[in-house]
């Protein structure tokens, strides 16, 4: 069965997670911002089915990303570069609607962007003209059960904040149940500014690709005076977020990718890893974010080695072999992690830590429920945990986020606290899930 065939995808009683009717959904993303663009029909499938394959349920794609718009075999997505007239006769619109069809095919949701942020805050996008264009999507995708919507795309919401609530508006008004979001700009939340629209579903926070210490490098995705500035730690856009009244869910639209230069620009510094696309998704779900969504810097932008002489972003790798980087194989495994479980009536517990939680890589990161509690050590250092208010006994494991495999190594014991020691990998990153279940 496909998600939508259990009901539509819909915010969770709770106001913190994600259904389709009432079966959890939890949202693992995989950020394909140029698939209309780059990419023939084959090239697409394989692309869609390598991801549906490895455990994603959604895929992150701008349908009018660059300027002007036309895809692989030159057709255009506009006449006259006019977001009024979208050209229908040259078949950019014929093979994005096939796109889209395959994923529905494969049961993936595709949050669609309608344009990217840059070309609103420009003005090519504008209340003159969005009218006939958000026409043109919701007659091709407003009915469509696999279409989430993303309005924004990499800016900040006071760009252009009028036009941005009338697309956000109309989208959520007049699609067929829809949820819409908002992806923002580096290093903030869509909560900034849009967070009591009644059109926004949920929130979406970009925690971006820069390191603790790259804060200003004289770019152009520099923030200045940002409030939201917290480095890497997204575990804070999660608990801020989640604060807000309404209550609505959150996550991490765009984190570090795979294989990105450390804060894009300079092509000296090194790049990330698997390790570090991890963390970022364990530590933002164990904080309450409703999924997580990875992103790889060759697949994002699709760079084809036989087709292009550079990329972006000291792109080094061709998105044919970028799809079998060992980080997107790795998310999986997180999101099966908190499907053996009630998640949706678990919370991040910090409180069940007996010391620090620690500081930046050192800190340990805590979702428990009832019938279970998780621990999420980025460093491998040793950490305690206070079970008082616990009863019963808990099978524990140490959970390797690299295979997915558990590793059973005794009991703990309500009412008690228990230190923990990971043990050092032979090879690659020290990191660790500590998994305790309640006992049958």
């Amino acid at each position: 069965m496909k998600p939508w065939d259990y009901g539509k995808l819909r915010v969770s009683g709770n106001h913190r997670y994600l259904c389709t009717g009432e079966r959890p959904f939890f949202w693992l993303g995989d950020t394909a911002w140029l698939i209309f663009g780059k990419l023939t029909d084959q090239e697409a499938y394989t692309y869609l089915r390598n991801r549906k394959e490895k455990g994603y349920n959604v895929i992150q794609a701008t349908l009018i990303h660059e300027w002007p718009q036309k895809n692989i075999d030159g057709a255009h997505a506009l006449k006259n570069e006019d977001y009024a007239s979208p050209d229908l006769e040259g078949g950019y619109w014929q093979r994005t609607e096939r796109i889209v069809s395959m994923a529905e095919e494969l049961g993936l949701y595709m949050a669609l962007l309608p344009t990217w942020g840059g070309n609103v805050s420009s003005g090519r996008l504008n209340l003159e003209n969005a009218d006939p264009y958000l026409d043109f999507l919701l007659e091709r995708f407003g009915q469509r059960p696999n279409v989430i919507w993303l309005v924004g795309g990499d800016v900040k919401g006071d760009a252009a904040p009028e036009v941005f609530r009338h697309i956000g508006k109309r989208l959520k008004e007049e699609s067929y149940g829809q949820l819409v979001g908002f992806h923002p700009f580096g290093r903030t939340s869509s909560s900034l500014w849009f967070h009591e629209e009644p059109w926004l579903d949920f929130n979406m926070f970009q925690s971006g690709h820069r390191r603790y210490d790259q804060t200003t490098l004289g770019a152009w995705d520099d923030n200045g005076k940002n409030p939201d500035n917290y480095g890497e730690d997204n575990w804070r856009y999660v608990k801020r977020d989640l604060a807000r009244v309404p209550q609505k869910p959150t996550v991490d639209g765009e984190p570090s990718y795979e294989q990105i230069v450390q804060g894009l620009h300079d092509s000296s510094q090194p790049y990330w890893q698997s390790w570090d696309t991890r963390r970022y998704a364990y530590w933002s779900v164990f904080a309450g974010a409703f999924g997580h969504t990875f992103g790889d810097n060759a697949i994002m932008q699709f760079f084809n080695k036989e087709r292009e002489t550079k990329g972006a972003f000291s792109v080094w790798q061709d998105w044919r072999e970028a799809l079998h980087n060992i980080g997107a194989m790795q998310m999986a495994h997180l999101k099966n992690l908190m499907e053996s479980v009630d998640y949706q009536n678990g919370s991040a517990a910090q409180h069940l830590l007996a010391g620090e939680e620690g500081e930046k890589y050192d800190r340990i990161s805590v979702f428990a429920g009832e019938d279970y509690i998780f621990c999420y050590d980025y460093s491998g250092r040793p950490f305690a945990l206070d079970l008082t208010e616990y009863t019963g006994s808990f099978d524990a494991y140490w959970m390797d986020p690299v295979t997915g495999a558990y590793s059973y190594f005794g009991t703990a014991n309500g009412g008690e606290q228990a230190e923990y020691t990971p043990v050092k990998r032979l090879e690659g990153h020290s990191d660790w899930v500590l998994a305790l279940r309640r006992k049958a």
